[in-house]
């Protein structure tokens, strides 16, 4: 089973928008589609689990584009924005070289490598958190050091560690992408505990994860 990725970050983006209350019965995700009684949000996630008629299968794009437009007609509603400063562009342009390298050293896409130091530190070669996670793709000293990172603030070194720790993590979740990024905020083992192995059981159990990490993965995914 797959979901759209556009319908994965419009989802994430309405279920973290302060101005709705999805619990309620009134929430635009719990409310029944037009096509029955199904919500907006089950039909979403059960969209290619029909059968393989030819039937079934002629209907998907059409529910996919229904929905779609349902959720960005919701998603104006939320006035969720995740600005990006002038300076990202320059940024990505500056460290463009190191990210092409490191996306086909390791097999991740150049444009995710983008998103996540975007998020990270807004190309900020110099960002420390005070948690102690440093350089563009803040990297803890002891995750960098089992990259082979000897110096967190070298934008060569740490973009390919960050992105070498990314391409496990995409691995161990096999491509499941949301969900490498929520292990690349919380950590695996957080993300292991709650059970969620791939991008539809994240979106349905999204309330497991901490809101921060809630959060990182919807700006990701707006910024790439």
């Amino acid at each position: 089973m797959s979901i759209d990725p556009r319908i994965i970050k419009t989802l994430l983006q309405l279920q973290l928008a302060p101005s709705l209350d999805f619990q309620a019965t009134s929430s635009p995700l719990n409310a029944a589609t037009g096509s029955g009684s199904a919500s907006l949000f089950d039909t979403l996630l059960t969209q290619y689990m029909s059968d393989n008629s030819s039937d079934s299968q002629s209907s998907v794009p059409v529910q996919t584009a229904e929905a779609l437009a349902q959720l960005s007609s919701l998603s104006g509603m939320t006035n969720i924005s995740f600005n990006s400063s002038s300076t990202s562009e320059a940024g990505s342009s500056e460290y463009a070289s190191l990210i092409e390298q490191a996306s086909e050293k390791y097999g991740v896409d150049a444009s995710l490598i983008e998103a996540v130091i975007q998020t990270e530190s807004g190309f900020r070669a110099d960002a420390e958190s005070s948690a102690g996670a440093k350089g563009l793709m803040q990297l803890m000293d002891g995750t960098a050091r089992g990259l082979g990172v000897t110096n967190s603030f070298d934008p060569a070194q740490n973009i390919d560690g960050g992105t070498r720790y990314l391409s496990f993590l995409l691995k161990k979740y096999d491509g499941n992408e949301q969900v490498a990024l929520a292990a690349y905020n919380a950590g695996p083992g957080r993300v292991d505990r709650t059970g969620i192995k791939t991008n539809e059981q994240l979106i349905a159990n999204l309330e497991a994860l901490p809101e921060e990490t809630q959060r990182y993965v919807a700006k990701v995914l707006q910024a790439r």
